[in-house]
């Protein structure tokens, strides 16, 4: 038999002619209030639930939601990392973390939640899923350790996921050439050529200004110190880099130098890549300048006209040397694919290929971790199989 409840004697009050139990207890804000039962029995199990209640909701109101962990934490970070690091945060956090689980509280996250929430950064590339992964397991690391959960739910979260990216694959030279040759005097050229001659990222060549360019030297080189970002489309300048390595000085090659040269010459603005105001890109801008490039290639793609207020949808199939229909300066005639990226990707492969080495590659390329430079020296100065062959025959004596 289970243990008989040991039952308060609760005192009676008389209510419309029936006789009732009542007690007073304290609810979640210190105010009292009174209980009714018609039975000692049914009283004290009334008190039990109220108890109950009154417990959760006090231990709810102690559990922030995961909105406003999520937001505390943000904060606590502001004072550690760059601000273009705590924009990036704040979007993932806010995409992937806030939109599924922001309404629990975090203590009622459970490992399931976690697993459901992080599917759409699963569906992305691997690098966005890494970097959700880490954040959710960050925040949830430093609830526990602020003892606001008992058992983290991330622990068991996979660090694998998202959509595997392609190898990073250099320019040829005669797509280099093809490439120049299509937006030569159109306005990617210099953001090209620096980017195939001096490696720079996208944001290092979008903030670069003239007084970083030293075209006088006895050994021409421009110099990296500022970075381009954006907050809500408008063109932020720092000079706050992605790491140390970031800030290095590359001398010019003499085609980067004779396209600066002329560049300058013609320049009415501090900025080597300027809008027509004369200030740094926007956002947008720099997407306007990089179509250039797009619409000169045979890719396949759609675009929307209006015709008599209607919204009609065109896909268009590109013809290598054809001319586009309703453009007649333009000529698809290139049959590759060019990322902003792959520009600086290009530089450091013909750096490896021309048999530079590791140590001043990774200057040359403002990697602050070797690894990064290695990675990169192993695919292009030894994935040839027939040209290694040679190599091992004569290691093992064959």
């Amino acid at each position: 038999m289970g243990k008989k409840k040991a039952i308060p004697n609760y005192g009676k009050v008389l209510m419309n002619g029936t006789e009732y139990y009542r007690t007073r207890i304290e609810d979640a804000d210190g105010k009292r209030f009174a209980l009714y039962g018609k039975t000692p029995e049914e009283l004290y199990d009334k008190v039990e639930e109220a108890k109950r209640q009154i417990e959760d909701c006090t231990f709810r109101r102690s559990s922030p939601t995961v909105k406003e962990y999520c937001e505390k934490w943000l904060l606590m970070q502001s004072a550690n990392i760059r601000t273009t690091t705590l924009v990036d945060y704040t979007s993932k956090v806010k995409n992937y973390i806030v939109k599924p689980l922001g309404h629990m509280f975090i203590a009622d996250v459970l490992p399931d939640d976690i697993k459901l929430a992080i599917i759409p950064a699963a569906k992305k590339s691997e690098s966005v899923y890494r970097s959700v992964n880490m954040l959710i397991k960050c925040i949830f690391d430093s609830a526990e350790d602020s003892h606001l959960i008992d058992e983290n739910p991330t622990k068991r979260l996979s660090a694998k996921g998202g959509i595997p990216m392609k190898d990073k694959v250099a320019l040829t030279d005669e797509q280099v050439e093809r490439l120049l040759s299509a937006i030569k005097g159109l306005p990617p050229y210099v953001f090209v050529m620096i980017g195939l001659y001096a490696g720079l990222r996208r944001e290092e060549i979008l903030a670069l200004q003239w007084d970083c360019v030293f075209l006088d030297s006895e050994a021409p080189y421009l110099s990296v110190q500022r970075a381009w970002h954006t907050e809500h489309n408008r063109p932020v300048i720092l000079t706050d880099l992605k790491t140390k390595a970031a800030r290095r000085d590359i001398p010019l090659p003499k085609c980067l130098y004779d396209c600066l040269r002329d560049a300058k010459a013609t320049s009415t603005s501090e900025y080597v890549v300027a809008n027509s105001e004369g200030g740094p890109l926007s956002y947008t801008q720099f997407k306007r300048v990089w179509q250039y490039i797009v619409t000169r290639s045979t890719k396949e793609r759609t675009y929307v006209r209006y015709i008599n207020g209607q919204k009609i949808k065109h896909t268009i199939k590109p013809v290598l040397g054809e001319v586009a229909p309703h453009n007649g300066t333009v000529i698809y005639s290139l049959d590759f694919q060019v990322t902003p990226h792959q520009l600086r990707h290009t530089y450091i492969t013909n750096l490896i290929y021309a048999n530079v080495d590791p140590k001043t590659v990774q200057y040359l390329a403002g990697h602050e971790n070797s690894k990064i430079t290695m990675d990169i020296y192993a695919k292009a100065k030894y994935n040839k199989p027939r040209e290694l062959a040679t190599v091992v025959n004569e290691a093992f004596g064959q």
